[in-house]
């Protein structure tokens, strides 16, 4: 049985091996992509969605454009990871693979409503789509298997010292996702930084040979330099595609139940999350949250997929 999967995504280098594996592996039934403004500006995040799916022959799934920046407050597109179109690295080619007309929501409500079973949602960019599906649309919620996001963390952030990027762009998005009650999995930088894209995956996923692992070798190399600039880590955390594999093969991460809180208003803390490992708030627990990573596994999964594509 495979898991009907809307992909919310802001392409972004790891959110293309976010599709591909969803595309490539028979566990996934995906069914949309949705795209948001985070990595870079919505205009690059839909155009590098369609462009994935190009590069690895994916068709039929269809491709939406939503929220263009958070619910409050400007985006600010990491381009000092992506690049300024959110994809550096390769010469893109045009994208063959057609952009949907109807708005991300749209094709949301769409796929929820036609679904004979709830859809699991997977987000990789801030959650301001997923917000506003369940802020106006909240007859929808029983259609909603289950929301996993990567994004957070357990301990320190990266956008700034306690907030993880997707948090830090869009915190009113993830309060309103955990107060609409949907089942709600997190998978942060505590597990994602395990996850890293070290020469050694990188050459052995050049020696593919297919279209999509040049492309993907290409990414994988841009990414890990601008990692390596940006916050020193010469192999670079392959995070999104994390929130797939786990749908894929449960056991390729272990997970606690504990209380997870976004801070909103905090002059230094916008975008913290607050997760109660140890219970000390003795308030139930409304999430569950990715701990440690069968690293070896995961990559067994990403060179499966990327084989098996175009």
């Amino acid at each position: 049985m495979s898991t009907p999967v809307i992909l919310d995504c802001d392409p972004g280098h790891d959110d293309v091996f976010a599709i591909w594996l969803a595309a490539a592996n028979p566990a996934i039934d995906l069914r949309a992509l949705t795209t948001v403004g985070g990595n870079g500006l919505l205009e690059f995040t839909t155009r590098n969605a369609r462009i994935a799916c190009t590069v690895a022959g994916i068709e039929g799934v269809p491709i939406a454009a939503g929220a263009a920046g958070p619910i409050h407050g400007l985006l600010h597109p990491a381009e000092q990871i992506h690049g300024a179109n959110a994809l550096g690295g390769p010469e893109l080619p045009e994208p063959t693979v057609p952009e949907d007309p109807r708005d991300a929501l749209t094709l949301m409500r769409a796929v929820l409503e036609e679904s004979e079973e709830p859809v699991t949602i997977v987000a990789t960019g801030p959650l301001t789509n997923v917000g506003l599906l369940v802020r106006d649309h909240a007859d929808l919620l029983p259609r909603i298997a289950r929301v996993v996001w990567m994004g957070g963390s357990t301990g320190r952030g990266n956008a700034t010292p306690y907030a993880e990027f997707n948090a830090w762009t869009d915190p009113e998005a993830i309060a309103l996702v955990l107060e609409s009650g949907v089942d709600f999995t997190m998978v942060g930088l505590n597990i994602s930084h395990q996850a890293l894209i070290t020469r050694e995956v990188r050459e052995r996923i050049r020696r593919i040979g297919t279209r999509t692992a040049a492309f993907g070798a290409e990414l994988l190399e841009f990414f890990c330099a601008t990692y390596e600039i940006a916050e020193h880590m010469p192999d670079g955390p392959l995070h999104d595609p994390i929130t797939v594999a786990m749908l894929i093969d449960p056991a390729i991460a272990t997970t606690v139940r504990a209380r997870l809180d976004v801070e909103t208003e905090g002059v230094f803390t916008r975008g913290a999350t607050s997760v109660d490992l140890l219970g000390v708030l003795g308030t139930a627990p409304n999430a569950t949250i990715a701990i440690d990573l069968d690293v070896d596994r995961f990559w067994a999964l990403i060179e499966e997929a990327v084989g098996t594509l175009a």
